[in-house]
């Protein structure tokens, strides 16, 4: 049977560093704690390794399969806490953003063979997808190197995973968009056709909520006129071409430079370089999120028994 070890008695430094890297220790636990109710439901066991005979300890690396960034290992580290409490140690565990290679270990687990083999597959979920992002994200980072665009992530999350995903998406180095429908406003395609117009929609979204950052979606150097006179900051820049996002650039120079510009729409990495030397300020890219491919993440057991 695993720990299922209670909140109040986690480390107490590891849930330390969980809120200082911006997420809410509580949450991730109940995040934890869920995925380890889809593998053992009920309070079942491990049907597997509880036939097994007593297999002693174990020591375990987990290794990097390729080359990337690496996130979401503090995650790791509490399913190991979670499944096995004080009878597991981990160690070696490198930073949440660290560059690593094939091969470089990124923790160690020490515990009972059948408590770690429990709690891989759990511990590997959480680590392999959020590295995933933080590497994806990397790639983005480096290919506007040098430009003053910045990558931008989207509320195209995984539902429950938003907190985690934002998370990775900073390890690689990239920046958090709104989280929620309350912190930001953002006046899209919709509203604008539902409120007879991009200006007329902006301007009673200003009006309902003083002092709340609102960007406006347009989808011509029209709009984007328009938006500008009526005192908009942030302007999103949707679906254009290259070609006319570097006109909008232009447009909001001469209007006096007072937004900020956000390309948007099935942006790919092939086109970042070109896109971000329109002089943009940011690019968002829902795919950091919503399709990212799984970082190659395993577990090697260096011994067992004893």
């Amino acid at each position: 049977m695993i720990a299922r070890t209670p909140y109040d008695a986690l480390p107490a430094a590891l849930v330390e560093e969980i809120a200082a890297a911006g997420l809410d220790p509580r949450a991730v636990y109940d995040h934890v704690v869920l995925a380890f109710e889809e593998d053992l439901p009920g309070g079942a066991d491990d049907v597997t390794s509880a036939a097994m005979p007593d297999m002693g300890e174990a020591v375990a690396d987990f290794a990097a399969r390729e080359p990337g960034v690496v996130a979401g290992l503090a995650i790791a580290e509490l399913a190991f806490a979670y499944a096995l409490g004080d009878t597991v140690k981990v160690t070696g565990r490198v930073p949440d953003g660290t560059h690593v290679e094939p091969g470089d270990v990124v923790l160690t687990v020490s515990g009972p063979v059948q408590g770690v083999l429990t709690a891989e597959r759990t511990a590997l979920n959480f680590a392999s997808h959020l590295s995933g992002v933080a590497t994806a994200t990397a790639q983005w980072v480096e290919a506007l190197a040098g430009t003053r665009a910045r990558v931008l992530d989207t509320r195209k999350t995984l539902p429950g995973w938003r907190a985690l995903q934002k998370y990775a998406v900073r390890c690689g180095g990239g920046v958090n968009h709104r989280f929620s429908l309350v912190d930001r406003a953002m006046v899209k395609d919709n509203h604008a056709v539902a409120a007879g117009g991009v200006v007329a929609a902006y301007e009673a979204v200003v009006a309902a909520n003083p002092g709340l950052r609102v960007e406006v979606e347009v989808m011509d150097l029209d709009e984007l006129r328009a938006v500008l006179a009526a005192g908009c900051t942030e302007v999103l820049l949707d679906n254009m071409s290259t070609t006319d996002m570097a006109e909008a650039v232009r447009i909001n120079a001469a209007a006096g430079g007072h937004a900020t510009l956000e390309a948007s729409g099935g942006l790919t990495l092939e086109r970042a370089r070109e896109v971000a030397e329109t002089g943009v300020d940011f690019i968002s890219v829902g795919a950091l999120t919503h399709s990212v491919n799984v970082f190659d993440l395993g577990l090697d057991f260096r011994t067992t028994g004893g």
